[in-house]
């Protein structure tokens, strides 16, 4: 049959849902109310360099600076400081994250690595506290070092970092304080691994001239 009304026939708009493009509230959701840690690919590792990497709390999560806290964390780190090439060789606790310095060949590495050491804590931390759930609030967020100023750099505010928080709270400490719930504190056999990479070795004591 043909068009008997005389007019030129329409084609109507066909509505489809869409799963593609930019969307408000899209994409991968933060582990905790707000995202803490941008989800940007992170740079590639190179052989050679280290990491400064940040792993930080829920709120219910209990004083990590505390002796209870600490034997976990504790055990943690001598379980996961070498793994899938993975090294932990540096750590500071704060009261509601941590600071590792690390070293890993590449990404996989590094993923792996933090990962399973997360694991591992979380779970210990449950145990503590007789409750299950998230303890991390986010992923770990990470800052590659490339050169002996960089590493300096991070060092320096890895061991320093309660110094510094203490003077914004008003708590005047010696500038010869060593923070207990660090690995530069540690006795003969401290929770981490040797490092391996010339950065962490050697090279991060040239940079300290250079800063």
């Amino acid at each position: 049959m043909g068009n008997r009304t005389g007019r030129k026939p329409r084609q109507l708009p066909l509505a489809l849902k869409t799963w593609g493009g930019r969307r408000k509230r899209a994409g991968r959701k933060p582990k905790g109310l707000r995202a803490l840690v941008p989800h940007k690919p992170r740079a590639p590792l190179r052989p050679g360099w280290a990491l400064h990497t940040t792993l930080r709390v829920h709120g219910h999560v209990w004083n990590l600076r505390s002796a209870r806290s600490f034997r976990v964390l504790h055990r943690c780190f001598a379980a996961g400081k070498d793994r899938f090439g993975f090294r932990l060789v540096h750590y500071s606790i704060m009261g509601n994250h941590l600071h590792l310095v690390v070293e890993a060949p590449d990404n996989e590495a590094l993923a792996r690595g933090m990962q399973g050491l997360a694991i591992r804590i979380a779970k210990g931390l449950n145990r503590l506290m007789g409750r299950r759930g998230a303890v991390f609030a986010d992923h770990y967020h990470s800052r590659v070092l490339r050169s002996p100023t960089e590493a300096a750099r991070a060092l320096a505010y890895v061991f320093g970092n309660f110094l510094r928080h203490a003077s914004q709270w008003g708590e005047q400490l010696p500038p010869s304080f060593i923070d207990p719930y660090t690995s530069a504190a540690e006795g003969p056999s401290p929770p981490v691994a040797a490092p391996r990479t010339w950065l962490l070795r050697v090279g991060w004591r040239r940079g300290i001239a250079r800063r």
